[in-house]
């Protein structure tokens, strides 16, 4: 006789399937292959803009803590910010809901300089190992908005004493295990990056934003207002957002020139 009536399921295996299992099947979903994070400001402005959402490969991170491979200059990273400087700067320190407890917010900035690059800020433009860094990808716009910062102590060194984290210097070695990284809104005070709180530990990396999928179309014109350092208007042609974060081309010429 063929049986066909299944035993009941047990209370523990309920328990499992309704609860458990899709709770366990997030968490490595989300922490060991790929998470969505949203953008939170305008430091990566024109490139992200705030309330963007960006898919990161998850893999990516653990891998390269394994050994194997490593993040590349021009990369967007999202980190937490070093503690010293969560504790020094007021927007790199949250207070969780009810005010129970304070936190370091995730950042997203671009990986500029890899452990023992030199790397030096003049004028608004940046060198990495005594070659100049191409910036046009996002000092175009900001000259074209009007508010490209090149006179103010973050336009002109690589390290800002302004926070007491870091000293005044023109010119940093980014130390073994760590990054450099900049946002790409280039006025002043535009972003808290590694000119303020220096450079960032790999183990502070939590991945590389890679695709943005969030919002579906895109005004393809920004304007931004450097007085209130808020966009000011969004006009034009709205076209499909889903892109790839690709690194820009003056990161693929600063490679060829430092391989000369």
């Amino acid at each position: 006789m063929t049986r066909t009536d299944a035993p009941a399921p047990t209370a523990l295996q309920k328990l499992w399937k309704e609860l458990l299992e899709p709770v366990v099947f997030a968490v490595v979903i989300t922490q060991f292959l790929v998470t969505m994070v949203g953008v939170d400001g305008v430091s990566m402005m024109p490139n992200l803009r705030n309330g963007e959402r960006v898919i990161v490969p998850k893999y990516e991170t653990w891998l390269h803590k394994a050994g194997v491979g490593e993040f590349s200059r021009g990369d967007i990273l999202i980190f937490k910010p070093p503690r010293e400087a969560a504790a020094k700067i007021e927007n790199l320190n949250r207070a969780a809901p009810l005010n129970l407890w304070t936190y370091r917010p995730f950042l997203i900035k671009r990986l500029i300089g890899l452990p023992g690059d030199r790397i030096a800020v003049s004028g608004g433009e940046v060198t990495v190992n005594g070659v100049k860094l191409d910036s046009s990808w996002t000092t175009d716009y900001w000259r074209e908005q009007g508010c490209w910062d090149t006179q103010s102590d973050l336009a002109n060194q690589a390290g800002s004493g302004r926070y007491g984290i870091v000293p005044d210097q023109a010119e940093v070695t980014v130390p073994p295990n760590t990054y450099y990284v900049m946002g790409d809104n280039r006025t002043e005070g535009g972003s808290e990056d590694s000119r303020m709180f220096g450079p960032v530990a790999k183990r502070d990396v939590a991945g590389r934003a890679a695709l943005v999928v969030w919002p579906i179309m895109r005004k393809t014109n920004a304007t931004y207002d450097c007085a209130t350092g808020r966009v000011a208007n969004l006009s034009g042609d709205a076209k499909l957002n889903w892109r790839m974060l690709e690194r820009p081309a003056g990161f693929n010429t600063l490679k060829g020139e430092l391989k000369k």
